[in-house]
């Protein structure tokens, strides 16, 4: 069963045009045989309601440096059982993804063992070389270049040999285009760092999961990047359903 490792529930309609409430959510993944995954919103509040009610969900914070006494309320996140990490957006919140406010983020979730994920991208806030310089600063964190450059080749090939240089940089595959990129992510930077997601409501599940089938990876290697090394970040095994 795949594991998801980026979706997105809520309303994403000024800026986007996109939404989806819980019950979207929960029809997306029955239908399209997600088991598992993990989900964020900028109303941690509201996700955290969403993960509760759904079996095999689970969630990220949403962390912002701009809001107070942010460090304090991902602590609080982090102690619930169903928040496993952390996600940045410094594109849509506006900020640098190593500047010195996000450190005590990073370094709350290293601490719990949890990774970071980052929308990666778009200038001039998420380029890849930026998500680079946190992940050279913190050489122990877990750190996931989010859509793996998105849509421009450029960003792809400099996350993927991000990933090759640096052991604690991971890959997901959700709007990135070009899927034979996905077998060479694979085979370059290791058959567990590459992880999928479907990034719902923006794209669509159906789409996602046919561009890891067609990759070109074996049947074993395109059930590695759809369900387990998903689970073994977030989980903590190749076959959990929940955090061991």
């Amino acid at each position: 069963m795949i594991f998801d490792s980026h979706m997105h529930v809520g309303s994403f309609e000024s800026l986007f045009g996109v939404s989806l409430d819980r019950d979207g959510i929960a029809a997306l993944m029955d239908e399209h045989g997600i088991s598992g995954g993990v989900v964020f919103y900028p109303d941690n509040a509201y996700v955290r309601e969403v993960a509760e009610s759904i079996p095999g969900l689970y969630a990220l914070y949403w962390g912002n440096p701009r809001v107070p006494g942010y460090v304090e309320e991902l602590r609080e996140y982090l102690d619930h059982p169903k928040f496993l990490g952390l996600k940045l957006h410094p594109l849509i919140d506006g900020f640098h993804p190593n500047d010195p406010s996000v450190h005590p983020m990073v370094e709350a979730v290293q601490e719990r063992g949890y990774p970071t994920l980052i929308h990666c991208g778009h200038p001039i806030f998420t380029l890849p070389w930026s998500i680079e310089e946190l992940a050279v600063s913190f050489p122990e964190a877990r750190i996931v270049i989010g859509h793996m450059g998105h849509g421009n080749v450029v960003y792809i090939n400099a996350s993927i040999d991000i990933a090759v240089r640096r052991p604690n940089v991971y890959l997901e595959t959700s709007g990135m285009p070009m899927h034979t990129k996905i077998r060479e992510a694979y085979e370059r930077a290791g058959e567990t760092r590459v992880l999928f997601g479907t990034d719902v409501p923006f794209h669509h599940p159906l789409v996602e999961i046919a561009k890891v089938r067609v990759s070109g990876l074996d049947d074993t290697a395109v059930e590695r990047v759809l369900s387990r090394n998903g689970r073994l970040l977030f989980l903590g095994a190749e076959d959990a359903e929940a955090p061991v």
